[in-house]
């Protein structure tokens, strides 16, 4: 069992480990509509994670509370929500943004490089789901019957998934913009280095205090589903109008869904 949810705890890891290494096989950037089609997916993955694997055992953990289950759910998810609604005022980070307006965020004026901003951004986006996996792990070893191991291994599974792409997001642009390849490779993949840790912590939380569980469940639903609206959404719409972000939001939902109850 414990080398099954270390396992678990590194997939999301290796996925943006396995994105980042497209600068050793792929030549020039990411053209914006591929970009877009990523960003929808992903989206997709992280909403239908939020209520398969997340909000929806949250609620069967506390059933006994009949027609009051959502509460701690809905506690949780607010408090999720805030969080990172904190910790995206307080940290300096770079939104994705038009290409006409980049220049701007790169001027003299910036405490941070583009660089440092943009690792920072995708710390904000990887800790929800660091975190979402931990929790999901934390029920596991808990004994908490509202999840399974082929659950658990369906939202890791999921995530990595949705991680390649990202992967590649990060380490394509840095190495279009003079980072050599191994370097390029190396940001990219340190960006998710704080998924296993937030699953860590968060394993580490739950055992602590266990009826917090269905908080903590609900409160990475709130963090997960804040960055979607936050920065994947404006993400796959960027630009001149096209439906390819939907079409892959879908796709992302889909499998995501798919694999929760297939497998869980």
């Amino acid at each position: 069992m414990g080398q099954v949810i270390f396992t678990g705890i590194l997939l999301p890891f290796l996925g943006t480990g396995l994105g980042a290494a497209c600068v050793f096989f792929l030549r020039g950037g990411m053209n914006q509509i591929l970009q877009r089609a990523l960003a929808g997916f992903a989206a997709g993955v992280m909403v239908a994670a939020s209520i398969w694997s997340l909000l929806i055992p949250a609620m069967e953990q506390v059933e006994e509370l009949g027609r009051w289950a959502f509460g701690p759910a809905a506690l949780g998810f607010w408090a999720g929500v805030l969080f990172l609604l904190l910790l995206d005022k307080t940290i300096p980070h770079l939104h994705p943004l038009p290409e006409e307006a980049q220049a701007s965020a790169e001027g003299p004026g910036s405490s941070l490089g583009r660089t440092s901003m943009l690792m920072l951004a995708v710390t904000l986006h990887n800790l929800p789901e660091g975190m979402a996996v931990g929790a999901v792990y934390a029920g596991l070893l808990l004994g908490d019957t509202t999840i399974s191991l082929a659950g658990a291994l369906a939202l890791s599974l999921g995530i990595a998934i949705q991680n390649i792409p990202e992967g590649a997001i990060i380490s394509m642009p840095l190495q279009v913009g003079g980072k050599g390849r191994i370097r390029a490779f190396a940001y990219g993949t340190l960006s998710g280095a704080v998924e296993p840790l937030g699953a860590v912590v968060t394993i580490v939380a739950a055992e602590l205090a266990i009826p917090v569980l269905p908080y903590l469940l609900s409160f990475a639903a709130g963090a997960m589903l804040y960055v979607v609206v936050e920065e994947l959404v404006p993400e796959m719409s960027e630009g001149k109008h096209s439906n390819i972000g939907a079409l892959m939001f879908a796709a992302g939902f889909t499998v995501m869904m798919a694999l929760d109850v297939a497998l869980g």
